[in-house]
């Protein structure tokens, strides 16, 4: 893969020389990264490019644009020919060096990566770069086969044994692979709530493996979880709070993919995943504690019911944040400790991890 990345790289630089040579503007065209340029197709499960493209030619007000393109082009080549890796923010500090092109801002510096990311129809890692969070945790019942950096040795690693801890899911997984006996996935969004599973074992009373995203999943959360259900054929519940970041920004992204990575949905998306997360009939018949919604959650349950594919095929989401904004509260996870720390363990998952929640 590798080489054909470079290849690619090379490709396109050269076209680019060609039509210097040949005195024409050269161009470089981009996918539209949007939810405006994705549709959702529930037989693929995931978001799908509509195939609407933004074009970069070079020209008095887009020269700085264009050089910093090509230059982390450059720099992809060069990781990617050594072997090597950088993280978005050193990316950032190398464009340091590239004079009159230099990034002033991360911000600036992470959307030319995610550029040329989408330019070249591969994900971040594949061109070197990788990010700087986790990727999740995991514990209970799997095996994972990695191998040793040094020695290319597989390496047999059991997520029972990591006492209070669990492992963390690298930044690349594809190398991976699985040997478990467990019935069922189980997706958390918060620390907190993992920890408390953890802490107690579920994952050997439920047969299960647990998954910690820690808010929004990283890619490599998602292709993780991705690999492991395929390889199993076993099912995915995502346990996430009652509120539209929980559903549109956690469930949504993990389930179907993201507008802005829509060209790599296919490979970073959980189409099997079920929700079990909280649901605005959960606070009424659970009597759950609530938090009032603030402007940002209305404003993204609008966006949702409105702009995003997703919802606008499924009713029923639709009408549980038509819900959720009617009721004007939110519920997190672990308000369910309202009736005991431990009622999620012992009453709540037993009673939805069986069946589908969705609303």
């Amino acid at each position: 893969m590798a080489t054909e990345t470079v290849k690619k790289i090379e490709k396109t630089a050269e076209e680019i020389r060609q039509a210097i040579l040949k005195r024409r503007k050269p161009s470089l065209k981009f996918p539209l990264r949007s939810l405006s340029n994705v549709k959702y197709d529930p037989k693929a499960g995931h978001f799908e490019m509509r195939g609407r493209k933004k074009e970069r030619t070079l020209t008095v007000s887009t020269v700085k644009t264009f050089a910093q393109t090509l230059r982390m082009m450059a720099l992809s080549k060069e990781l990617v020919s050594q072997d090597d890796i950088a993280t978005k923010r050193e990316a950032y500090y190398v464009s340091k060096n590239w004079d009159e092109a230099r990034f002033l801002e991360q911000p600036e510096s992470d959307a030319v990566m995610d550029d040329v990311e989408a330019l070249f129809e591969v994900n971040r890692e594949q061109i070197g770069f990788v990010p700087e969070e986790k990727g999740g945790e995991i514990s209970g019942k799997l095996f994972i086969v990695d191998k040793d950096s040094e020695t290319g040795k597989p390496l047999r690693i059991d997520c029972t044994k990591f006492g209070s801890g669990a492992y963390s899911i690298p930044i690349s997984v594809e190398h991976l692979k699985f040997q478990t006996d467990a019935e069922f996935i189980l997706v958390i969004e918060t620390a907190g709530m993992f920890q408390r599973l953890v802490k107690h074992k579920y994952w050997k009373t439920a047969n299960c493996i647990l998954v910690s995203m820690g808010g929004v999943p990283t890619r490599a959360c998602r292709r993780f979880i991705r690999r492991l259900a395929d390889f199993k054929k076993i099912p995915v519940y995502v346990f996430v709070d009652g509120d539209p970041y929980g559903i549109s920004n956690i469930y949504r992204t993990l389930k179907v993919g993201s507008g802005n990575a829509a060209h790599l949905n296919e490979y970073f998306c959980v189409p099997q995943a079920r929700y079990l997360g909280i649901t605005p009939q959960d606070i009424v018949d659970y009597k759950l504690p609530t938090h009032p919604l603030k402007d940002v959650d209305v404003k993204r349950a609008r966006d949702a019911i409105k702009n995003d594919p997703f919802f606008q095929h499924h009713k029923a989401w639709v009408d549980a944040m038509e819900r959720l904004l009617k009721m004007g509260v939110r519920a997190e996870q672990q308000a369910l400790a309202k009736w005991g720390l431990n009622y999620v363990i012992d009453t709540y998952l037993g009673l939805h991890a069986s069946s589908t929640h969705e609303p």
